[in-house]
């Protein structure tokens, strides 16, 4: 091999490394990272790790610390940067509604906010929704200090947007839930319009039953005939699958489809739906 060709190689490695696209998702309970290749329009990379228990946003911080250095994520070199904030800091505002002076007004009756948080929002404009949110400051300093100039999105835009456009157009509503360990977002929708997204903090498979079942309730809606889909850390036989098999006729574990056009190898994309749709 001659040095001409050497060099043309690292060139080209430099070049594939600058197509790197790297999406972080943080939450208290645990974090998950993707890496895309956006030449060969693949996921190389994506894990995820989840914390023994719920932490606190500076302890979440010092654990994104040391997954990033034990996953080597800063040895890749990224065109572009994604952090995904999950917390149940958040409201949606019709986009008819919104004013970009009054943030605290939209968050102080459903999440406890402080008088030195940092508010941020999403535009969702296919929808004609915005979501006012806290996001981690503290891990958003960390990340920029790693990695440059990047964007951050609240988890429910990111739900939102990836369902409702891979939702049919019928008139049947649809009630979809992502699962996590003590928490979950209920998603209802039907043609195309959003009906309901809430998230909720359980304990026990009973907790969860009883605010879905509470959801659908105060929405009139009949659990024997509701689409119920859920989806995430939740496989057949679980405790939760398995109680909601006996109160809900029509229900079944839905498995996302990977994003148009992108390849994936490796866990099934349910397991890290947040950061391969933030992509």
């Amino acid at each position: 091999m001659t040095k001409k060709e050497t060099n043309s190689e690292a060139i080209n490695d430099i070049i594939l490394e600058d197509y790197y696209k790297l999406s972080i998702q943080v939450s208290l309970n645990g974090l998950s990272f993707c890496i895309l290749d956006s030449i060969g329009k693949k996921i190389i990379r994506s894990e995820s790790y989840r914390f023994r228990s719920r932490l606190n946003p500076f302890e979440a911080q010092k654990e994104l610390k040391a997954f990033i250095k034990t996953q080597a994520i800063t040895d890749y070199s990224f065109s572009e940067v994604i952090a995904v904030h999950r917390n149940d800091l958040f409201s949606l505002v019709p986009k008819v509604l919104f004013d970009s002076g009054e943030l605290p007004n939209y968050l102080k009756y459903n999440a406890k906010i402080l008088a030195n948080d940092l508010l941020e929002y999403d535009e969702i404009p296919s929808f004609d929704l915005v979501n006012v949110y806290v996001p981690f400051v503290n891990i958003n300093n960390d990340i920029y200090d790693l990695f440059g100039d990047f964007e951050f999105k609240h988890h429910a835009t990111v739900l939102i947007e990836s369902l409702l456009a891979s939702s049919s157009s019928g008139n049947e509503p649809v009630c979809y839930v992502y699962v996590s360990p003590e928490e979950f977002d209920l998603i209802i929708v039907r043609n195309k319009k959003l009906l309901l997204f809430n998230n909720f903090t359980y304990k026990t498979p009973e907790d969860f039953l009883y605010y879905l079942m509470f959801s659908l309730e105060q929405l009139g809606f009949d659990t024997n005939e509701i689409k119920l889909r859920l989806f995430g850390a939740i496989e057949e036989g679980d405790a939760v699958f398995e109680l909601c098999q006996e109160y809900i006729q029509n229900f079944s574990i839905y498995i996302p489809d990977i994003p148009d056009g992108l390849s994936y190898e490796g866990p099934k994309p349910a397991d890290n739906y947040l950061v391969i749709n933030a992509l």
